[in-house]
């Protein structure tokens, strides 16, 4: 122990050795806080599809179970889909825009929805999803403006009587074309959610 030195106040002597025991308390009990990044990194995809007179399910499907994915059919009604883990049913309550809510809802960053309606690939574009139409056409932040408006302006000269509508038949290309441009956005996803090294 170290004496108080000569001509050095009692009370200065006191406060000093107060301070040394409350440092070396510190130094005792004081240890450095690291915080650490836990959450795992999910690296898969999930796929959404809307469901309701979607002609492509099988493959959907295929693709979905070859890279071990998640799948999600949103619809308004029951409908037979394949058996399976990685198979969700989704069927929301009546109403026009149930289904659309439910996927725009909960799709995020890297997913992919399959649908052919517009306003609702514009929602899941918002929230940097992929977006494919059944005919394996994908929705892009570039067209989307264009084909929302076609969609308008289509919906304006029905109502007009000008123009009676014109669905073009589902092709056996249109089905390949799916399977292809689903298995690329896929890839894209994984690649680009994929960790660091």
């Amino acid at each position: 122990m170290v004496l108080p030195s000569a001509g050095v106040p009692r009370e200065t002597t006191a406060r000093t050795f107060d301070l040394m025991a409350t440092t070396r308390h510190s130094r005792e009990h004081v240890q450095p806080h690291f915080e650490f990044q836990t959450t795992p990194v999910n690296d898969r995809p999930t796929i959404y599809v809307d469901a309701d007179a979607c002609p492509v399910k099988d493959e959907a499907v295929r693709v979905a179970e070859r890279h071990g994915l998640t799948i999600h059919f949103v619809s308004n009604a029951w409908m037979r889909l394949p058996e399976g883990p990685l198979i969700k049913r989704v069927v929301v309550a009546d109403g026009p825009d149930a289904a659309d809510d439910w996927i725009a809802e909960r799709i995020g960053l890297g997913d992919i929805a399959v649908t052919a309606d517009i306003p609702l690939a514009a929602r899941c574009l918002k929230r940097s999803a992929q977006v494919i139409g059944p005919t394996g056409k994908p929705f892009t932040e570039a067209g989307i403006g264009m084909a929302l408006a076609m969609r308008e302006l289509s919906a304006h000269l029905r109502e007009t009587g000008e123009s009676k509508g014109f669905n073009a038949g589902f092709t056996k290309r249109d089905r390949s074309r799916f399977l292809e441009e689903l298995e690329a956005a896929v890839q894209r996803a994984m690649r680009n959610r994929r960790p660091p090294p």
